[in-house]
């Protein structure tokens, strides 16, 4: 594991720990001390992954991060920041990947049927007190379109015609909504 660390403009990026208190003590405004190596050498030998930043004096400060980038180049392009991200399923860019991908199916032009499923926030008058609440609300229809945005758009226009006006529909993109192909129409 590798140690970058950064105070202002100077930068590095270290193997050992004894590069890193090096680089430490060449720049004088830190103030290098004994407490201070030991809780950056109890910082590198622990389990720990998450970046340190040390107060220097009121608003500054020099920070540390652990990386398994082996050149400076590889950390400044984020490959290695943390050992985990290699594995499927661990952050990262899988799951940026996996909102591209769904994005991608939700604009995909496909003509025909689709069955969409819209979880939204429906405004009701209470009879007994005549006030009006929220009341979640699933709703499922079935209709011709173009794509899943398609779709999620004709289900929220039918049903603004039908519900009261200060009702809340979700994001088409959001975790509320679903739609599935169903076939091309005759």
């Amino acid at each position: 594991m590798n140690l970058y660390l950064r105070y202002f403009d100077n930068e590095t990026l270290v193997s050992s720990v004894e590069d890193a208190l090096d680089f430490l003590r060449s720049i004088p405004e830190i103030g290098m001390n004994a407490d201070l190596e030991a809780d950056i050498r109890e910082y590198m030998a622990s389990d720990i992954v998450y970046p340190k930043r040390y107060k220097v004096r009121p608003r500054v400060y020099f920070i540390l991060i652990k990386t398994t980038a082996a050149t400076m180049s590889d950390f400044k392009q984020k490959k290695a920041l943390r050992p985990g991200n290699a594995a499927p399923g661990m952050g990262g860019n899988d799951r940026r990947d996996a909102a591209n991908g769904a994005m991608a199916r939700l604009t995909e032009q496909r003509q025909g049927w689709y069955e969409g499923t819209l979880d939204f926030k429906r405004v009701i008058l209470v009879p007994s007190t005549g006030k009006h609440e929220y009341r979640d609300t699933h709703f499922v229809a079935r209709c011709k379109a173009f794509s899943g945005q398609d779709c999620y758009e004709r289900i929220v226009e039918h049903l603004r015609e039908r519900v009261d006006h200060r009702s809340q529909f979700p994001s088409a993109k959001g975790k509320n909504f679903h739609f599935k192909y169903l076939g091309l129409w005759k």
